[in-house]
């Protein structure tokens, strides 16, 4: 059983409680807070490494992101070669106001073009300014952090042993060559007779 006033007893205890504690304020404008490492806030273009291969804007779930292009020809890189085409980037923006921040984007790039950024300081009075174009995409990419050191306890990549693997393979063939008295593969004659 509760005698009548018992509720309001217990909402002054929790309010004398809380007044008699510090209170802990972030002094936002004054003071930036600490952000994760991975903290999502805006997104870098890297415009060098950008192929208009689309697949950003295709597998954006909102539709956030405009990309126009134009085909280029290269000509041949020696002589008898055949003419290439090539896809030249004319615009890539990304609509902040409709962006969710999911990294789909940033996840299926095949070439390292899009990036992670911390800033999260760009509000626009109007919403039409959130529609970067790739200039303003191209600014974020300053902001980006460098990514973390290789754990060097980790395992090496495949590829990297297979070429050690292959190389230390070459240098023994060489060495037994060498010991045998053999002369190496390419100071030999091609025809038997040529030279002593």
């Amino acid at each position: 059983m509760s005698f009548p006033g018992s509720g309001l007893a217990k909402g002054l205890a929790v309010t004398l409680r809380t007044m008699t504690k510090r209170s802990v304020t972030a002094q936002y404008p004054d003071v930036q807070p600490d952000l994760p490492p991975r903290t999502r806030g805006v997104i870098g273009l890297f415009e060098e490494n950008c192929t208009v291969c689309m697949l950003c804007a295709r597998e954006c779930p909102d539709w956030c992101i405009y990309i126009d292009s134009h085909k280029e020809t290269v000509p041949p890189a020696a002589p008898g070669g055949r003419e290439r085409s090539r896809n030249v980037l004319d615009r890539f923006a990304i609509d902040f106001a409709l962006c969710m921040y999911c990294g789909i984007c940033i996840e299926v790039c095949p070439f390292d073009a899009l990036f992670w950024s911390p800033e999260f300081e760009y509000a626009e009075t109007d919403i039409r300014e959130l529609t970067h174009e790739r200039d303003k995409l191209r600014e974020w990419m300053w902001t980006v952090p460098e990514p973390p050191a290789l754990d060097p306890a980790a395992e090496d990549p495949k590829e990297l042993t297979a070429a050690r693997k292959a190389a230390d393979k070459l240098a023994a063939q060489q060495a037994a060559e060498a010991e045998a008295g053999e002369e190496p593969p390419q100071d030999r004659p091609d025809t038997p007779g040529e030279g002593t």
